[in-house]
C-alpha cells in the first residue's frame, strides 16, 4: 500500500489502477489490477476525473480546406509518418495563453509545441511545426492532420507544409472524433494539470506546461495505447524497433 500511495503521489493523482499496476510491475512488484483497485479504494484514492471539453476551433474563414487523408487511422508504423495537431487556451491572471501541440501517432510523443499570447499562425501552428521538424527531421512522406481552424488553413501555414512537401489533412466539419488523439491530449493535460491550480502569470503557466510535456508526459506518463509504456520507454523497447526517440 505504501508503494501505491507513492506512485499515486508521483503522478499527482493522475493514475488509476491500470497505470499504477503497470508502474508497480516495472518496479518488480507483480500484482493484479483488481487488487490494486481494491487497495486504492481502501486508501481512499482515485484518478482525477476528466471534465467536459469545450471545442475552440475557429473554422469561419474562406481559406481552402484539405481532404481528410487521415480518415481516423490513428496507427503509424514509423515515426514521422503521421502527425496530428491542435490548439487550445489556458486562462491566467494576465490573460489567455495559447498552447499548440504536434503529436506523432507512432509513439504518441509531443514532438512540437508552442505557447503564445495571441492566436496568430506564426506564433502557434507554424512555431509548433518548426519545433516538431527540429526534433524529428522529415525523412519520408508525412501526413499532417488538424481541424479546420484558421491557423491551419491560412496561407502562411499551408506554405510551410508545401515547402516541406507535407500532405495536409483536415477533419470533417464539426467532427471532433476525426482528430481524437490531439484532442485527447488536451483533455488529459487540462484534467491532470491545468484544472488543478490557478495561474497568476503566463510565465508560471508556461513553466508548468513545459514540465508537464517534457518531463512528465513524454518521459514518464504511461500510455494505454503503448501498452502502458511512456513514449520514452516505448522508443527504447523492442516492441517496435522502427520507433526513434
Amino acid at each position: 500500500m505504501i508503494e501505491i500511495s507513492k506512485i499515486y503521489a508521483e503522478s499527482k493523482g493522475c493514475y488509476g489502477s491500470p497505470r499504477i499496476t503497470a508502474e508497480l510491475c516495472s518496479r518488480g512488484i507483480f500484482i493484479s489490477r483488481p487488487r490494486v483497485a481494491r487497495l486504492m479504494r481502501r486508501l481512499g484514492i482515485k484518478s482525477t476525473i476528466r471534465k467536459k471539453w469545450v471545442q475552440t476551433t475557429d473554422s469561419q474563414h474562406t481559406y481552402p480546406l484539405a481532404e481528410n487523408l487521415l480518415n481516423r487511422d490513428f496507427y503509424a508504423a514509423n515515426t514521422g509518418e503521421k502527425w496530428v495537431s491542435d490548439l487550445t487556451y489556458i486562462q491566467t491572471g494576465e490573460g489567455w495563453l495559447y498552447l499548440t501541440t504536434v503529436i506523432d501517432l507512432a509513439d504518441r510523443k509531443v514532438v512540437g509545441w508552442s505557447l503564445s499570447k495571441n492566436m496568430e499562425a506564426k506564433n502557434t501552428t507554424i512555431k509548433a511545426l518548426e519545433m516538431a521538424i527540429k526534433n524529428r527531421p522529415i525523412t519520408q512522406q508525412l501526413i499532417f492532420h488538424s481541424d479546420r481552424g484558421i491557423q491551419y488553413a491560412c496561407s502562411e501555414f499551408r506554405k510551410q507544409l508545401e515547402c516541406l512537401r507535407i500532405k495536409q489533412s483536415m477533419s470533417r466539419k464539426g467532427n471532433c472524433w476525426d482528430n481524437a488523439v490531439a484532442e485527447s491530449f488536451f483533455k488529459t493535460i487540462k484534467t491532470e494539470m491545468i484544472y488543478q491550480q490557478i495561474y497568476k502569470t503566463r510565465s508560471k503557466a508556461s513553466l508548468a506546461i513545459f514540465e508537464y510535456i517534457e518531463v512528465w508526459y513524454n518521459r514518464k506518463r504511461r500510455h494505454s495505447f503503448l501498452g502502458y509504456l511512456s513514449p520514452l520507454e516505448f522508443a527504447n523497447s523492442s516492441i517496435n524497433p522502427k520507433i526513434a526517440a
